[in-house]
């Protein structure tokens, strides 16, 4: 007898979110194949409210930074409880949603994604205490050179880029795998029906039907682009091409 695919799925990707905002989740995080995959039980989402576990009535999580200074801190002791509070020892990282972490990219993602989940610290005020971020080992990503009131629009951003690539999420495959980032490059322009439109026509190779001129089209385009936009990206897509040749 066959097994059942149902019984051969892994376990769902858990992705556990603390912040001062729960009512904040799961806001894009329902919508489209990211709320139906969660429906589907493809993966889950906890959220933990950080000042359930402020040591006073008043519900206190920050106090001004030492040194002095503007702004305030989160206190490392609520922070501490709460990030405590969850299970942290099944391999999952702990992440630091900050601008001063290192850039969240496809690869990490990929990465990610692959793994059981992950958790997710939203950062507020001028940061948390660092002598959390060093004991709990957490590992500080930025979405991007820009800073945010706080981390939950951040760890929206993180949760979505991974769960659309888990198993079953999206519908084809092969979507994932010509996306920018993928292969080094962003991605080629794309076009569909109708055939002209405000004077504009659909590029004539992409109806020819010559999957090989197709590809060759797509992959100079990627090229193009990539190195007017991000010369960042095409210096090191040259240079991995360089290392392969080797």
């Amino acid at each position: 007898m066959s097994e059942n695919p149902k019984d051969m799925r892994r376990e769902p990707w858990r992705a556990s979110v603390l912040t001062l905002f729960p009512d904040a989740f799961p806001g894009v995080l329902e919508a489209s194949i990211i709320g139906g995959a969660e429906k589907s039980g493809i993966w889950q989402l906890e959220t933990v409210d950080i000042r359930d576990f402020s040591v006073n009535r008043h519900r206190t999580v920050d106090s001004p930074p030492a040194g002095g200074g503007p702004g305030m801190v989160l206190k490392p002791d609520v922070a501490a409880k709460a990030i405590d509070s969850v299970v942290t020892d099944t391999g999952r990282p702990l992440i630091y949603l900050t601008p001063r972490g290192k850039p969240l990219t496809q690869q990490r993602v990929r990465e990610l994604a692959s793994g059981e989940g992950l958790i997710a610290f939203c950062g507020r005020f001028e940061g948390l205490d660092e002598r959390v971020i060093e004991g709990r080992q957490m590992e500080e990503v930025s979405i991007g050179d820009f800073v945010l009131a706080g981390g939950e629009v951040a760890a929206q951003v993180m949760i979505e880029a991974c769960v659309r690539l888990l198993p079953g999420v999206l519908g084809d495959a092969q979507s994932a795998s010509e996306e920018s980032f993928e292969d080094g490059l962003l991605e080629y322009p794309l076009y569909t029906k109708p055939r002209e439109f405000e004077g504009r026509a659909i590029p004539e190779v992409l109806l020819s039907g010559d999957h090989k001129k197709i590809e060759q089209w797509r992959r100079q385009q990627s090229e193009d682009i990539t190195k007017a936009r991000r010369p960042d990206m095409w210096t090191a897509y040259k240079n991995g091409d360089d290392h392969e040749c080797d």
